[in-house]
């Protein structure tokens, strides 16, 4: 494997291989020290064109713990705020003798684009309302680790599925491992292509083994998909009531950044049940094996 730019290039065996190295890197994490010589002398550049604190911060703990030296760019105040093309950064990158390029860009399809020029390994780490495929490996290990198994069980994305480009990874990958995932929100935010779908939240709950709630992305909305915050939160908003309709032993996950109070109550999102902090946790563990097979594993 050469770069990861969607969940759709991952098969099963491979996407199991990510879970089984990072669950051997959560094993280092928690050592006293949590640094493998993997990566020396290998540069990850973090090219970052939109805001992003915790899958940057994330890729960067990964890299590090693996040894590698990390240059970070941001596209705001940087050549790129000047008009400099996509290409021509990735010459400077290439120049630079970059061995991985972790990229996030607002438009779909610039990790793909950005792959046909540089000679080091793309990791997508989100594109517009595309994918963001390292965020459906951590939701998939997190799942593995509270469950046991991610090979039937029944997971319900609900929310803003339209704008999310985790809510597209995630369908690629639970449904490549195994499970059987359905889309929940207002037809306006649904797009049935994608799978399975239902506008009832409450008759999906009591069926599901996972719950995981999607930020409402009001940044990427141009037109109003529901009549307000206030209703939307009485059809499609995750609070206590709604989680006493979930099977005892089933789980509530959220990308993050939440919008407390409006698709996810604060009681439910610090409750036993939820996944949020470990999601977070887990990811830095996800990354350096995504790093680590792409860069220093012995795998090809």
């Amino acid at each position: 494997m050469k770069h990861l730019l969607s969940a759709a290039d991952l098969d099963a065996a491979t996407a199991t291989e990510i879970l089984d190295i990072a669950a051997s890197m959560a094993a280092v994490s928690g050592r006293e020290i949590k640094k493998l010589p993997t990566l020396r002398g290998r540069t990850v550049v973090n090219l970052f064109y939109e805001d992003s604190t915790r899958t940057r911060i994330s890729f960067e703990a990964a890299a590090k713990r693996l040894s590698a030296d990390v240059i970070n760019f941001s596209a705001k105040g940087s050549s790129v705020a000047k008009g400099e093309s996509l290409k021509d950064t990735a010459w400077t990158l290439q120049a630079m003798g970059a061995d991985a390029v972790v990229i996030r860009h607002p438009a779909s399809g610039a990790p793909h684009r950005l792959a046909n020029w540089v000679e080091g390994s793309v990791l997508n780490a989100g594109d517009g309302t595309h994918e963001h495929p390292t965020q459906a490996l951590l939701d998939a290990y997190t799942i593995r680790s509270r469950m046991g198994k991610i090979d039937g069980l029944q997971v319900a994305i609900v929310g803003d599925v339209l704008h999310s480009r985790v809510a597209r990874s995630n369908v690629l990958l639970l449904t490549t491992l195994g499970a059987k995932v359905t889309l929940v929100g207002p037809p306006t935010l649904v797009p049935s292509e994608l799978g399975e779908y239902s506008y009832d939240l409450d008759a999906v709950l009591p069926e599901a083994d996972v719950v995981m709630m999607l930020r409402v992305q009001r940044e990427r909305m141009t037109d109003s998909y529901f009549p307000s915050a206030r209703e939307y939160s009485r059809r499609y908003g995750l609070d206590g009531a709604r989680v006493r309709r979930m099977p005892d032993h089933a789980i509530v996950m959220h990308p993050g950044p939440m919008n407390r109070g409006m698709e996810i109550t604060p009681e439910v999102a610090d409750s036993p049940r939820s996944t949020i902090v470990e999601q977070v946790t887990n990811g830095v563990s996800v990354r350096m094996a995504c790093l680590y097979l792409l860069l220093g594993g012995k795998h090809s």
